[in-house]
């Protein structure tokens, strides 16, 4: 297979793949929150107490490489594991393997179940093929660029994303179901910025909270992967988060954006480019720039094509939470 140029049948291929070795991911993990649970094991603290990583990142991630260099040894490849140890490949035009070995650490060490091996690859600096896998839960979901994106429970037939066939209008940001983060980056501005944000989009206008757009509820699901897949999926309307990483988000970004979401970076990326056809072309900037937005799929109202509706609440919830940058 040509490095230079992936078809249709190329990416299906790597897709069947991928969707076998985010399985055989899973059996490690699960192994390794049951040794956990029962005995412990060594967590050590990447940057702080909130900052985690297990033996169990580590052994997902070696197994996941070997197997991509045995099988595309032509691929290059970024993980989180690898990266944090020094390695640090620049991005090429070369398809790219994309990974985050068990995304949700810190849900891994408490037991809590949504935890994901996420799998994606980069070619020509855009994420163009996605699977996450949440062993505990038994959920699939997967996507190629320009094929679609799937859900597939307890080993089924894959199922169309979004599962609505018929995608809600969303009138404003207080009909949302909202997902965010605290991240790991606990200093004082970040943390800050993001209080503010969340007292805003949760608060009530009427109730004295000014800024407040009373939205339905925020969730942290504590898994960046997850996140946009439950956007893909149409269970949650907007994902905002600062601070994670191209291997948080490649896989998950592909899933959502063939789920029909739009999916686009920071503050100053969406004022630069809201009013561009190229909006929504997540690019190298935005794949690496750490500030994520994406909103679900939105039908079409008698006011308002469903796009148009995406952007006006990206531009909604940008008036409303704060832009900062973290370590």
């Amino acid at each position: 297979m040509s490095v230079k140029e992936l078809s249709t049948n190329d990416l299906q291929t790597i897709l069947t793949f991928t969707i076998t070795l985010a399985r055989k991911a899973g059996e490690v993990i699960l192994q390794g929150s049951e040794a956990i649970q029962q005995a412990g094991s060594n967590v050590d603290e990447k940057k702080n107490s909130v900052d985690l990583v297990t033996e169990y990142d580590v052994k997902v991630e070696e197994l996941v490489k070997k197997e991509i260099a045995e099988t595309y040894p032509e691929f290059k490849f970024v993980g989180e594991e690898s990266y944090a140890a020094g390695s640090r490949n620049p991005l090429t035009d070369d398809p790219t393997f994309c990974v985050d070995p068990i995304d949700g650490t810190t849900n891994f060490v408490h037991g809590f179940p949504w935890v994901c091996i996420s799998l994606g690859l980069i070619y020509k600096k855009r994420p163009v093929l996605g699977v996450i896998f949440n062993p505990f839960l038994n959920l699939l979901y997967h996507g190629v660029k320009g094929q679609g994106s799937y859900l597939s429970r307890n080993g089924g037939e894959p199922v169309k994303l979004p599962l609505s066939k018929s995608p809600k209008p969303l009138a404003t940001l207080n009909h949302a179901l909202i997902a965010i983060e605290w991240g790991n980056d606990r200093t004082l501005d970040p943390l800050t910025k993001r209080s503010r944000s969340f007292h805003n989009l949760a608060g009530d206008p009427e109730g004295g909270v000014p800024e407040g757009r009373m939205a339905h509820s925020l969730r942290s699901l504590g898994s960046s992967a997850l996140n946009f897949a439950m956007v893909a999926q149409g269970g949650l309307d907007v994902y905002w988060e600062i601070g994670c990483w191209p291997w948080d988000v490649c896989a998950g970004v592909v899933i959502a954006q063939e789920a029909g979401g739009l999916v686009t970076g920071s503050h100053e990326v969406h004022a630069r480019t809201k009013d561009s056809e190229d909006f929504g072309d997540v690019t190298e900037e935005i794949l690496t720039g750490r500030k994520y937005i994406v909103v679900r799929a939105i039908g079409d109202s008698e006011k308002e094509k469903g796009r148009d509706a995406q952007r006006r609440t990206i531009a909604d919830f940008y008036a409303t939470a704060e832009d900062y940058n973290v370590s």
